[in-house]
């Protein structure tokens, strides 16, 4: 994680993202929420960080709105790590990250996981963007366009079925 923090005035959202979730453990740690994994010794036990950095990245995606401590549900006094609105909303992007590398960063024939749909035992589709008449969208259909502050956000293309 870096040790300066961004501007916030920076108009990318890429940048801002990458600032607050875009090392190593933070990803992995997000991860592992979405699986289920909920205690600090069940984080530090699957990602093998050492205390301290397991630590100071799970404040910090508490203090972002990512993660939010709740008491133990098993009534003991320890606290659990769940993901807030906020954070479940990272899901696409992990799930984008995970067909990306499953595309990219493995050998023909190598193992590795693969994200399915838990009633069908299907392979979850890949992502895909659409405009607004739900074709596919390549990246040179597409523009950053900046919008100054204050200005009303243009309406999102309808979700496709």
């Amino acid at each position: 994680m870096s040790k300066r923090k961004l501007d916030k005035t920076t108009t990318c959202p890429v940048a801002r993202v990458v600032d607050v979730i875009g090392d190593r453990w933070s990803l992995m740690i997000i991860r592992d929420a979405f699986d289920g994994v909920r205690r600090f010794g069940a984080f530090q036990k699957s990602l093998g960080a050492a205390r301290n950095i397991l630590a100071a990245r799970l404040r910090r995606l508490v203090e972002e709105g990512i993660l939010q401590t709740v008491p133990a549900s098993d009534g003991t006094s320890y606290q659990e790590y769940v993901l807030t609105p906020k954070g479940l909303d990272l899901f696409k992007v992990l799930v984008g990250l995970r067909q990306w590398g499953e595309d990219h960063l493995y050998r023909d024939g190598e193992w590795h996981s693969l994200l399915v749909e838990q009633a069908s035992g299907r392979p979850v589709p890949k992502l895909t963007l659409h405009d607004a008449d739900g074709r596919p969208l390549a990246p040179d259909q597409t523009r950053v366009q900046k919008e100054p502050p204050g200005a009303a956000a243009p309406t999102p293309a309808p979700a496709l079925p």
